[in-house]
């Protein structure tokens, strides 16, 4: 695509801090650096978004991501967890419409980067959990 920046970085028309490149995907350092050693991961063919993704693809780009992230714990022994974000659309904060992973290195609980979870759990009841789960069963692709 000629005006998505994530591929023009992996046609080298925009420089990037690489720590790792294959002929699926494409990491490289964020430029924001949330936490030292914050890296992208993108898949080389461009999709917009997790929901274009089969089975074969997602198997192909998922398996290269554990081997990254241990690189960047490796990198630092003050590193103590990582969270791994993946962002679809724009109202889940999805700024680059080309699907990335965000492997945030965590070092503290104040290294400037948060995740809030509310608990909804008092609105629900067990009709209400099968009423769901039932529905998005019923959604499933044969894969």
């Amino acid at each position: 695509m000629n005006d998505c920046i994530f591929c023009k970085i992996i046609s080298g028309d925009i420089p990037s801090y690489t720590v790792y490149e294959d002929d699926v995907v494409k990491a490289f350092l964020d430029i924001s650096q949330t936490t030292p050693g914050h890296t992208l991961v993108i898949p080389k063919k461009h999709v917009p978004n997790i929901y274009e993704y089969d089975s074969e693809f997602a198997s192909q780009v998922f398996a290269r991501i554990p081997k990254i992230a241990r690189a960047i714990r490796k990198f630092s022994p003050d590193i103590k967890g990582m969270n791994i974000v993946n962002n679809n659309g724009e109202l889940a904060y999805q700024s680059v419409f080309h699907s990335h992973f965000h492997l945030i290195p965590r070092y503290t609980k104040d290294d400037g980067f948060s995740m809030h979870f509310t608990d909804n759990s008092s609105k629900y009841d067990n009709a209400k959990y099968e009423s769901i789960a039932h529905a998005i069963k019923e959604q499933m692709e044969e894969s």
